[in-house]
């Protein structure tokens, strides 16, 4: 049996606005083999990453203007559904080409924002000066649902926290890296790759009692050990989060205060 709204003016559907948080894949290639080889070297450790999420085929940085430009775009979307992920748009597609983009099933995304990664930092002074790390050791308060881990993670182990904070209880060695969809809490010292809001959670963090990363990333905005961390929170008890501006987004990394 249909059913049928109470509204008599609108029986049948509303149409309003909606947002939708998408994956961005910036091509640097139009070989669809060899994205298909990355992805799935990338994703060996972590098959389930991706839960057929939509995402946007960036061409920006491949000129498809350029004479001779061609990429076959059902193969890519073969590719990026084998991975599971779920094509939904192209931006940076011209002429032709987004003709072709269009015949395959996608739409133009030409004026969608994608988030910058780029090598960002700020600092804030410390107010008062940071606390020694011991004078912060405190009981710990474990989110309600998040993963825990309570054992050191070596060089080359992966831990990924679908959907939910990720709490470590002991030390991220170098080659070690931890992935949250939430937070990251670190009550040990950080000296491997910590990645939260990985899928596009602006307002994740990152907490850690000494750090000293070699990768942070929160939404896609990472900084690596390449720039060293300022002394003030270079091993010490920090924090990480993302602040956005008119000129860009940048990480923001602060000492942790008792």
């Amino acid at each position: 049996m249909a059913i049928v709204s109470e509204e008599p003016r609108l029986p049948c559907y509303d149409i309003k606005s909606a947002d939708l948080s998408m994956v961005a894949l910036l091509l640097k290639t139009t070989d669809t083999q060899a994205v298909s080889s990355a992805l799935s070297e990338q994703l060996a450790e972590s098959p389930d990453f991706f839960d057929q999420d939509p995402v946007i085929i960036d061409l920006t940085n491949l000129g498809t203007q350029a004479e001779g430009f061609s990429i076959d775009f059902p193969d890519l979307i073969r590719v990026l559904k084998m991975h599971a992920l779920m094509p939904l748009a192209v931006k940076g597609a011209e002429g032709t080409v987004l003709t072709q983009a269009k015949m395959a099933g996608l739409v133009d995304a030409s004026d969608a924002r994608i988030r910058r990664s780029v090598p960002l930092v700020e600092v804030l002074p410390p107010h008062p000066a940071p606390t020694p790390v011991q004078a912060l050791v405190a009981p710990v308060v474990v989110p309600q649902g998040a993963m825990v881990v309570d054992k050191p993670l070596r060089s080359g182990q992966q831990v990924y926290a679908k959907g939910r904070d990720l709490v470590v209880m002991a030390m991220v060695n170098p080659g070690a890296e931890v992935i949250s969809d939430g937070n990251i809490h670190i009550y040990a010292t950080l000296r491997g790759k910590a990645i939260a809001g990985a899928r596009g959670n602006t307002e994740a963090r990152i907490f850690a009692l000494a750090m000293e990363p070699e990768l942070i990333s929160i939404a896609g905005v990472y900084r690596t050990s390449e720039n060293a961390l300022p002394s003030e929170v270079l091993g010490m008890p920090a924090q990480v989060c993302l602040q956005s501006g008119s000129d860009g987004d940048k990480l923001l990394i602060t000492p942790l205060k008792p």
